[in-house]
């Protein structure tokens, strides 16, 4: 495996098993993921939430199907903010699907598996384009399994951005006509999901993010002023771990543009 592009801000976050566990509700605010006991497990998340994503991945994954939720989240999160070949990115989301779809066989309580496939389907399908996924049926996949995360867990603010943002992009590529009609794609769903997803989690820098992005697709200059206000508040929060900080550093990189 190429060698995985280093967190920029290395040593920022000192986080051990330990203090991982007494800070779990508010770092697992976004996703929910239960409370591991095992020390080796709550290593492999102190790893995730400094910023080594590699070592986070790795361990996880050798620890077999207990550490496919925090191996999963690595590499998602990895691929999604530091990875630069854009091959290297999709093809880490496709191993991210094929292990939670092997994890669902087994596990198919695991809510936040159901979650890290359609999280990783859908950055693949951003990255191949939203077009080429939905005549793959990708997007139908992704819908399915965050309306599932959604049952099975109804304040599950991740799974809210995630949904939210399917229906956004959708529309953004087909229109909301056929985006009703082949893809049960609503605009007014979405913006209700994300508005849900910021209120179970009001501190999400992502949440905002992803909010004023969807905004812009639907509905362009009319919300240009609220768009800019939501980056601006994502830009303002103060991260608890590396994956929070890379969403701030988002935010802010937005503002410049």
């Amino acid at each position: 495996m190429a060698k995985w592009t280093s967190f920029p801000f290395a040593g920022d976050y000192n986080f051990n098993a330990e203090s991982v566990k007494g800070t779990w509700a508010r770092l697992h605010a976004g996703d929910l993921e239960p409370l591991p006991q095992d020390p080796q497990l709550l290593q492999a998340w102190a790893h995730f939430h400094n910023g080594d994503f590699y070592k986070s991945m790795r361990l996880g994954l050798d620890m077999g199907l207990v550490g496919l939720n925090v191996a999963n989240k690595a590499a998602c999160v990895y691929a999604t903010y530091l990875e630069q070949q854009e091959a290297t990115r999709l093809a880490l989301f496709v191993e991210v699907a094929e292990r939670a779809g092997t994890q669902i066989k087994q596990q198919p309580d695991n809510v936040n598996a159901y979650y890290w496939r359609a999280y990783a389907l859908g950055r693949y399908s951003q990255g191949i384009s939203v077009a080429k996924a939905l005549a793959q049926g990708l997007g139908t996949r992704v819908k399915t399994d965050l309306e599932h995360v959604i049952q099975q867990q109804p304040t599950h603010p991740d799974a809210h951005i995630a949904l939210g943002t399917f229906h956004a992009e959708v529309i953004d590529k087909v229109g909301e006509l056929i985006g009703a009609m082949a893809y049960g794609a609503h605009k007014t769903t979405g913006l209700t999901l994300f508005q849900q997803a910021l209120k179970f989690n009001m501190e999400s820098a992502i949440g905002m993010i992803e909010y004023a992005h969807a905004m812009l697709m639907l509905d362009g200059d009319a919300v240009v002023h609220e768009a800019t206000r939501l980056y601006q508040l994502a830009a303002r929060a103060k991260p608890i771990d590396a994956m929070e900080r890379l969403d701030v550093e988002m935010a802010k990189a937005e503002l410049e543009d």
